[in-house]
């Protein structure tokens, strides 16, 4: 895959954009403007994504490092989804995110906790939308359960914008058809 800090000159100017975006604290703030800065550089296509970060992998969907910020404030990775590819229900592990389409649609569902236990979480479905290129969300916690997914014939690439470098979250495994969810630590890994 190479250096994950080399790119291009398109990329260059997107990840000077998004350092300046989060050189704020607030991390409502920090979101805002990164998804602002997403938002008009991917929806008017201005950013040219290296083909080694693009190409799709049939064991699931691929997770590549596009950088990561000196500092450690924040990391970009880009997700590459095959038709019916999908994640399970996961949190953020505490971190904010936003998520932008760079190509294709996606669907992301979002989810409320009902209720919780030792034996699990009883999760209930908040809102699911759909979303093209350009289209950009922001999950700040505590609002972080979602699942991403492409039922769709095409390709779906989108990039993520993480508070740090996220290396692990909790994914939540159905126990019955009521809702409740075992919570187990995922640890997340790049794509080669």
């Amino acid at each position: 895959m190479g250096n994950p800090n080399a790119s291009s000159a398109s990329v260059d100017s997107l990840m000077r954009r998004l350092d300046h975006a989060a050189s704020v604290e607030n991390a409502k703030t920090i979101c805002r403007n990164i998804k602002d800065v997403l938002m008009e550089e991917l929806g008017n296509r201005r950013v040219r994504i290296p083909e080694e970060y693009l190409a799709p992998v049939t064991t699931g969907y691929a997770r590549r490092l596009l950088y990561k910020d000196h500092a450690s404030r924040f990391s970009v990775v880009v997700m590459v989804w095959g038709p019916g590819q999908g994640t399970p229900l996961h949190d953020h592990a505490g971190h904010w995110c936003v998520e932008c389409v760079y190509e294709g649609r996606i669907r992301v569902t979002s989810y409320d906790v009902d209720h919780e236990r030792e034996s699990g979480v009883l999760f209930k479905k908040a809102d699911s939308v759909v979303s093209g290129v350009g289209a950009a969300g922001a999950l700040i916690p505590p609002f972080e359960y979602h699942t991403i997914e492409n039922p769709f014939d095409e390709r779906a690439v989108t990039i993520h914008v993480y508070k740090g470098e996220l290396t692990w979250c909790h994914a939540f495994e159905p126990l019955d058809d009521k809702g409740w969810h075992r919570r187990t630590r995922r640890a997340l890994v790049y794509t080669v």
